[in-house]
């Protein structure tokens, strides 16, 4: 049977690869992104039952909107896969503008806190349900003049850790690293190397068998997709 699932940041890199690989797997995909170009070519490639909207998972009553509607059309998700997220450009700390770090910690961290507060009550009522949060190999390690990212990567390590104790049974959250990928994201960070990784839809196929497998004997675990 078909699960419902809800990932944000859907429109592109990773995102977008996992929409394909659940659609094709015979479940329902709801997602949002920033891009209302994105939003439509997700529209198009992916029609009901699937759907997509614009949302900006940093504006907590856009958020709380959207999840209003996703709940009544579908219950509360089966997999809530937080994926939404930005980088730095490559810089040492102190040269980071105070605008940008405050940005990256916006989307990284509080936009995981929106969708969370938006959707996990419904889930917790219920009972059941997956709480998947992107994090990183900057979120258990670091590198040099990403330390933005590494800081945002490291609080949804330790939140959704946090949020794991407070689920009742049945229930699972993991924050996942995802791996080394060649997406846009690596790219700006790594230019010259990303090439050399596997592309988002080769990772998507591994990714998605892994999400969907995630239960309740998982909770609290840090997860890396291999």
């Amino acid at each position: 049977m078909g699960k419902v699932i809800v990932i944000t940041g859907a429109t592109r890199g990773l995102g977008r690869a996992l929409v394909a690989a659940f659609a094709v797997g015979g479940h329902t995909v709801v997602g949002c992104g920033r891009s209302d170009g994105h939003v439509r070519a997700l529209r198009a490639d992916f029609p009901a039952p699937h759907a997509f909207e614009r949302v900006d998972v940093t504006d907590d009553a856009a958020v709380g909107a959207w999840a209003k509607e996703v709940l009544a059309r579908y219950g509360p998700p089966d997999l809530l896969i937080n994926n939404a997220a930005l980088m730095n450009t490559p810089a040492p700390l102190w040269e980071v503008p105070p605008d940008e770090f405050s940005v990256i910690v916006d989307v990284n961290v509080k936009g995981v806190f929106n969708v969370v507060r938006a959707f996990v009550p419904a889930m917790v009522r219920r009972q059941e349900g997956v709480i998947v949060n992107l994090s990183s190999g900057w979120g258990r390690s670091t590198a040099p003049e990403v330390a933005p990212y590494c800081a945002t990567k490291y609080a949804i390590e330790g939140m959704t850790l946090a949020l794991a104790q407070e689920l009742p049974g049945g229930m699972a959250a993991v924050p996942l690293n995802p791996g080394i990928i060649d997406t846009d994201m690596l790219r700006q960070a790594w230019a010259d190397g990303a090439s050399r990784y596997q592309k988002p839809a080769e990772w998507a196929s591994k990714a998605s068998a892994l999400l969907l497998k995630i239960g309740a004997r998982d909770n609290g675990r840090s997860l890396t997709v291999t």
